[in-house]
């Protein structure tokens, strides 16, 4: 999954960064309300974990402005108020669900599953690729001889093909999925983790073609 951190405080956002792509997530951070919702306008996300208070534009603000511009992905707000009247603003504005500082590591990965649970641009839960069951809400893969076991990155790299069946895919963009946007992406280690993918679903009826000068494609194999 493509998080966008919003979180000035330098310190926890490290350590939320950390945490996330432990996790398995690919992370894009920005300490700004108002480059966060050029960013959001422009790339958009799988999920927005959101600070309140911000410099140049309130994590408020760029729920609203997230949700009249029409973008559907969950917001999770970060803040430092817990009262009632706080919480039922920022679910007002357009958040999704709405954590108080501090809070423990564990609470905040749970809430970010619940919000991958819920229904998002029609997708099922659970989606069958060959002979491959994707779980995305457990971010699991069942193969013919039960779990395929993938590392965390051949896993988002999976996920980027899964949410972009029939399309081609080029290395920078599977890079920024993997790495987050901006990242500096090392186009060998791309063409290394698509290797290792595909031995894994090697025998399951899906095949990634490289196409010279494009990118990849994943494809279920015929007959």
């Amino acid at each position: 999954m493509r998080i966008v951190l919003i979180e000035d405080n330098t310190i926890l956002a490290r350590a939320l960064i950390q945490s996330l792509q432990d996790a398995g997530h690919a992370v894009d951070w920005l300490d700004s309300g108002l480059e966060a919702d050029c960013f959001l306008a422009q790339n958009g996300a799988d999920l927005a974990v959101v600070d309140v208070n911000l410099p140049g534009l309130s994590g408020l603000d760029i729920a609203r402005q997230l949700r009249a511009r029409g973008q559907g992905f969950p917001v999770l707000m970060l803040t430092a108020q817990g009262q009632v009247s706080d919480r039922v603003a920022g679910l007002d504005a357009g958040a999704d669900d709405y954590l108080v500082k501090p809070f423990e590591m564990a609470e905040l990965h749970a809430r970010i599953r619940a919000l991958s649970r819920r229904p998002q641009e029609s997708r099922a839960e659970t989606e069958v690729f060959g002979a491959i069951t994707y779980n995305r809400a457990c971010r699991s893969l069942h193969g013919l001889e039960g779990v395929l076991t993938l590392s965390r990155r051949e896993l988002a790299l999976f996920e980027a093909f899964a949410d972009n069946s029939g399309r081609v895919l080029s290395k920078d963009q599977l890079g920024e999925r993997i790495y987050g946007t901006g990242s500096d992406i090392d186009a060998n280690a791309v063409e290394l983790l698509v290797s290792r993918l595909r031995r894994k679903l090697d025998g399951h009826g899906l095949t990634i073609r490289t196409l010279r000068g494009l990118g990849y494609l994943m494809q279920i194999d015929a007959g």
